[in-house]
């Protein structure tokens, strides 16, 4: 008899019906919401009965070691709004399957006490505090990349005129001329145009790609030209760079997954640095944004196109039936675009998978 039916046989065990910080009601929550999730449906097979948190976990990770559907994390701080830190967990915490009115539940033990749920926030240094997906990646992401929503202002933009001393290229230390609207004393960072990004139907632009290179700061301008000290520079400057305010790009470490509010349909548009085939934890960028609903932490399924086939019969060229590939989930909506992190993918993704909502009632093995 396999655990599934012994668990449906015997019923539950008997634990301690407790509870501890924002993580053991997120988890609760996710595996007992209206949807009615039962210990046949919505939690794994090989589910373990306790499981103590490692330093390197994330939230992803362990739902997806109880949950069939990792991405299902509730929004119970909308009814619980004194939790505002969802992710209340530490290396050393231990996960307990436990059964709530006939339904599976989680609790969390600390230590050798039970802590209860409260609007309490643990004090403890941020970095000891589980994350709710690998942020490393996203944030080296935020700090190289941004987007202009739309391309035509290009020619608006400041842009570097000149080095110093006639330089071609210049670097930290540097001195530089740029063109613009530029405020004295103010730091600013320098931009190299990337790809141009179109909707691959409608042939729209959907945004223009800057990459970071640089900060400087304005030291004294005459008429529209500034003189500028380059501050930082991970690339050398050149001519033509772009000027631009420093983007508040403070990365949301709270990140809440979940399904999109609204229908969504879209593609892969491209793989940031040129990259045409993406595995887990790979930056993607989406054909859809703001306008089409995404927000952060939206999470999309991935569907990969099926092949073209020649009809045996009747010679007829067929597109098979797509397969559902993978997840995305958002961590950067523009205006018209997204930019997105592969979060699962059971074969190799690539530039033109079909997105849309993902299906409750259809999983994605994790790889």
């Amino acid at each position: 008899m396999d655990e599934q039916a012994k668990r449906r046989q015997d019923g539950p065990p008997k634990w301690r019906r407790t509870w501890a910080g924002g993580l053991a009601l997120w988890l609760a929550a996710t595996l007992a919401q209206a949807q009615g999730l039962s210990w046949e449906h919505g939690l794994r097979s090989d589910a373990p009965e306790r499981y103590t948190v490692v330093r390197g976990d994330t939230l992803w990770d362990i739902s997806g070691r109880f949950l069939r559907h990792p991405w299902q994390w509730p929004e119970v701080w909308q009814v619980n709004p004194q939790i505002r830190n969802p992710h209340l967990i530490y290396p050393g915490d231990v996960i307990t399957l436990q059964d709530c009115n006939g339904r599976p539940c989680l609790g969390l033990e600390r230590g050798q006490n039970v802590v209860r749920l409260s609007p309490e926030v643990r004090r403890v240094p941020v970095r000891e505090a589980i994350e709710p997906i690998p942020l490393d990646t996203v944030r080296h992401f935020l700090r190289d990349h941004r987007v202009v929503d739309d391309p035509d202002t290009l020619d608006e933009l400041a842009y570097v005129v000149a080095g110093n001393d006639r330089r071609i290229i210049s670097g930290a230390g540097d001195r530089i001329y740029a063109r613009g609207e530029l405020q004295r004393g103010q730091r600013y960072g320098i931009y190299r145009v990337g790809e141009r990004y179109h909707d691959a139907a409608s042939g729209e632009a959907l945004g223009l790609e800057l990459i970071s290179i640089g900060r400087a700061q304005a030291e004294r301008s005459e008429d529209d030209i500034a003189l500028m000290q380059v501050l930082s520079a991970s690339q050398e400057v050149r001519n033509e760079d772009i000027v631009l305010p420093l983007e508040e790009r403070e990365l949301v470490s709270e990140f809440v997954p979940r399904a999109p509010d609204r229908d969504i349909e879209g593609t892969i548009l491209a793989v940031p640095g040129g990259v045409r085939f993406i595995g887990r934890l790979q930056v993607v960028a989406l054909d859809r944004g703001r306008r089409d609903g995404l927000e952060t932490g939206h999470v999309l399924q991935v569907e990969q196109q099926g092949e073209r086939v020649v009809d045996p019969r009747t010679g007829e060229s067929l597109r098979l039936p797509g397969t559902d590939a993978g997840l995305v989930m958002v961590f950067r909506p523009y205006e018209k675009m997204s930019y997105g992190l592969v979060m699962q993918a059971t074969r190799t993704l690539e530039v033109g998978d079909r997105l849309y909502n993902p299906r409750r009632g259809v999983g994605v093995a994790q790889r």
